[in-house]
């Protein structure tokens, strides 16, 4: 059964900021600790990306994958697992919402894992409690540094 968590942080800059480092796949790698490669096969005919390909390390979860995304208005994207090796699910978000006057941003990054091999409950969770805490921090580091 797919594990499902979901975190929140609020960074120093206005949304469009935050959403804009976010949609910069390229430099996934320069701040998202798991994502080593992350590669655009495809844009939307607004130039987002619609499908990704990543390469993850996460520990106990290496994989090499596709994902699919969707963009709600300015303030939300959202994914789902096109195709993997060892993943069964990776379906995801990032909520942001304007905080202080639009000066500051809670982000909010919900993920959902499962992985096709048998894993313990536990290491998946934990796996997926990395996943989120590094990225959350890495976006955070990365907006309120640029």
């Amino acid at each position: 059964m797919a594990e499902h968590t979901s975190s929140s942080i609020t960074i120093d800059a206005a949304p469009a900021d935050v959403m804009e480092v976010i949609a910069d796949f390229d430099r996934y790698p320069e701040w998202s600790g798991e994502v080593k490669e992350a590669d655009i096969l495809t844009k939307d005919d607004r130039g987002r990306a619609e499908q990704v390909r990543m390469v993850l390390d996460a520990g106990a979860i290496k994989d090499d994958y596709t994902l699919a995304y969707t963009w709600t208005g300015a303030d939300e994207v959202s994914w789902s697992l096109v195709k993997s090796q060892m993943l069964r699910t990776l379906d995801g978000s990032y909520r942001l919402a304007p905080v202080d006057g639009g000066k500051r941003t809670e982000v909010t990054y919900q993920l959902t894992v499962d992985v096709k091999i048998p894993m313990l409950g536990m290491i998946k969770r934990k796996a997926e409690k990395v996943i989120i805490d590094r990225a959350l921090a890495g976006l955070k580091k990365r907006v309120e540094n640029v």
